[in-house]
């Protein structure tokens, strides 16, 4: 009979640049880890993918990082050092589809997305996406093109007004699929 080993996935937070000082290893979601240490300057991904949030409890400005090495915020596009909280991304199957609506609750025109977009207005001519349906897989939408600006991390749901997936705005750019 055999056995199906669990994936462990697994990313490591260090206080200064270049992976130096303080660490702290992680392999589950984590709503809180402030207390740590003062500030996360450089991440290591050694398996999968990962959401990692400013605020406690998956708040604030969210970052998508997956396997690889981030030798300063700058490299995960992030403003400063604060990063408060981070939860896994399951693995993903299936062929990667979301469909973008020009209005709240999926009105108005609408666009297909398969593929990674790094500027969204080649495709559609609107700025602003505010409601989302995502039939299969994970995806990072961005405010601005090529994949630049806020994040923003949806996987399989509904979305139906750009709150729902943490944005302040409905500004979005470009759009990548999530890949591990």
């Amino acid at each position: 009979m055999a056995t199906t080993a669990k994936i462990l996935l697994s990313i490591t937070f260090f206080e200064e640049s270049k992976f130096q000082g303080k660490k702290y290893e992680c392999s589950v979601d984590c709503t809180d880890f402030r207390g740590l240490f003062l500030r996360c300057n450089s991440i290591k991904v050694e398996d999968g993918a990962w959401v990692i949030y400013e605020r406690p409890n998956f708040g604030g400005c969210m970052y998508v990082l997956e396997k690889g090495e981030y030798p300063d915020f700058k490299h995960w596009k992030g403003m400063d050092g604060h990063i408060s909280s981070c939860r896994q991304i399951r693995p993903i199957t299936g062929n990667p589809h979301i469909q973008l609506y020009e209005y709240t609750n999926f009105s108005g025109q609408k666009v297909e997305i398969k593929e990674d977009t790094p500027d969204l207005l080649q495709q559609w001519n609107h700025r602003e996406v505010n409601s989302v349906r995502v039939l299969d897989g994970a995806w990072v939408l961005f405010e601005e093109s090529d994949y630049q600006g806020r994040q923003y991390y949806v996987e399989k749901g509904e979305y139906r007004q750009n709150q729902s997936w943490g944005a302040l705005s409905p500004c979005i750019m470009s759009i990548r699929r999530v890949k591990f």
